[in-house]
């Protein structure tokens, strides 16, 4: 057990606890959209707790959950600690107005069990919001036709083993309607790299096929049925 549990947390350190900062832009502006203020934010898969810096104002309690500590957590927010592929975490039902995950879903063995658990967390008319690497961009397309592997899933020097779930947007969709998520909305961070550059796409250059990432939203209903 203890040899699981030391492989885990190498591997979750893959991602040094962080993501890019257009991620946090687009879960910040889409957040800032919610009738969320003053409420509970739990982030799964929290890193080092970058996120609460870009909305802070919107919550009054900041709730982390990751399978490890990382430097830098807010000395004010709380973590809980334990393995996201296993169900189920140690916080209560129904506790939060937004429960989100950054870039974590790619790296667990069962999506669809954890967004089930992120929706466990969330409140009755609370919402959830999970963000990934978008599949279908030019730059991922391409490395498809080429390499037959997609752009954040190759093998190394690629972003595998820390990478092992590629999700397509109409799959996280399935889940999230599974999951009794309902007026799901999808976002895009409308920041891509342009393929074997170092640049980005211009700005007007928005949308599915120029954002490396993507994220969807959804809200747990008022009531069961």
């Amino acid at each position: 057990m203890h040899a699981v549990a030391e492989e885990l947390a190498a591997r979750v350190r893959l991602s040094l606890g962080s993501s890019a900062h257009p991620i946090y832009e687009m879960v910040a502006a889409a957040l800032r959209k919610l009738p969320v203020k003053g409420g509970t934010l739990v982030d799964v898969g929290c890193g080092r707790g970058a996120l609460w810096e870009h909305v802070s104002d919107l919550f009054g309690r900041y709730v982390g959950v990751d399978a490890v500590r990382y430097d830098g957590f807010p000395a004010e927010a709380e973590l809980r600690l334990c393995d996201l592929n296993h169900v189920r975490w140690p916080l209560a039902d129904g506790g939060a107005d937004a429960v989100v995950s950054l870039e974590a879903i790619h790296f667990l063995e069962n999506p669809r069990a954890f967004v089930r658990e992120l929706t466990r967390l969330a409140k009755p008319g609370g919402w959830v919001a999970v963000t990934t690497p978008n599949q279908l961009n030019l730059t991922s397309k391409l490395y498809l036709v080429f390499k037959n592997q997609f752009h954040w899933f190759q093998e190394a020097p690629g972003c595998y083993p820390a990478h092992i779930t590629a999700l397509l947007e109409v799959d996280l969709i399935r889940i999230f309607t599974e999951a009794g998520l309902g007026g799901l909305a999808v976002h895009y961070t409308n920041r891509g790299r342009i393929p074997l550059t170092p640049w980005d796409w211009p700005a007007i250059c928005r949308g599915r096929l120029f954002s490396d990432n993507f994220m969807v939203v959804g809200r747990k209903p008022e009531t069961p049925g």
